[in-house]
């Protein structure tokens, strides 16, 4: 017995919380694969046998699937197994890996802290965090991943002169200003650059991620409109592109260490 629950989906990408509870021994049959997509095992083990390959799966590496691969799955023990599921679309997949939209066959090593983020990342997006920052976060787990693999095709394309991934940071900045909600996706391409880079090169350059950045200027813009003494919470949220009052709460909280309520009576004239 196979069961799937998808927790996020946005901009090309998916991530989905996959249970099998199959009986111990051979598949029954050979299926073709139909996503793209980075698998974490994240309990038990199984046998992936694709194009002659019979690699056993545990949790301590993940592998790559692309569509129309004839796979069949071997459980060596009744217990079943758990995996997370990243389903990435061509575009994207092509931008980590060298512009090649088939990923790498073979198991994937999967060091601690990536064995860790992935989880966190899972749990975020059952809590339904900020759909940005979980967009971003597949991304750059999805680099991390592939590095194993080839670092220097997920290096590839890389602006290399350090003047010009700061001019790269610039320009991302003044886009977002113009246009705070603008996806990941669509802001590296119009930017000439992978999204993985960018968000890499934005992170290393200002110490926070894109998604980070965009909280905070939401953040700075309720600000203001506090300052001019906003009393409608959920409108403000609402004109921010925020869930509901309680996420602009939670967000003014996070970044200034209070709430809407105090910090309009203290900018208030």
């Amino acid at each position: 017995m196979l069961s799937s629950t998808t927790v996020f989906a946005r901009d090309g990408v998916e991530i989905a919380d996959v249970a099998c509870r199959h009986p111990a021994g051979r598949g029954q049959h050979t299926e073709s694969a139909g996503a793209r997509a980075l698998v974490f095992v994240r309990r038990g083990c199984f046998v992936r046998s694709v194009d002659g390959v019979d690699p056993l799966l545990d949790s301590t590496v993940a592998y790559a699937m692309n569509p129309g691969e004839e796979q069949r799955y071997d459980h060596p023990h009744a217990h079943g197994d758990d995996c997370t599921v990243f389903s990435l679309d061509g575009e994207l997949a092509a931008s980590l890996w060298g512009e090649e939209p088939i990923l790498p066959s073979g198991p994937l090593p999967v060091p601690p802290g990536l064995d860790l983020e992935h989880r966190l990342l899972l749990v975020a997006a059952r809590r339904q965090a900020d759909a940005h920052e979980l967009h971003e976060r597949v991304i750059l787990l999805g680099a991390r991943l592939l590095e194993v693999a080839d670092p220097q095709r997920v290096a590839s394309a890389r602006p290399q002169t350090a003047s010009r991934r700061l001019a790269l940071v610039d320009e991302a900045r003044e886009a977002l200003a113009d246009e705070p909600e603008v996806s990941l996706l669509d802001l590296a391409k119009g930017l000439a650059v992978s999204p993985h880079h960018l968000s890499r090169i934005f992170h290393t350059a200002t110490g926070r991620t894109i998604a980070r950045h965009r909280i905070r200027l939401r953040v700075r813009d309720a600000l203001e409109r506090l300052a001019g003494g906003e009393r409608d919470l959920a409108r403000l949220a609402a004109d921010l592109g925020l869930a509901d009052h309680s996420h602009l709460c939670r967000i003014v909280r996070d970044e200034t260490g209070t709430t809407p309520s105090v910090l309009r009576s203290a900018l208030s004239d």
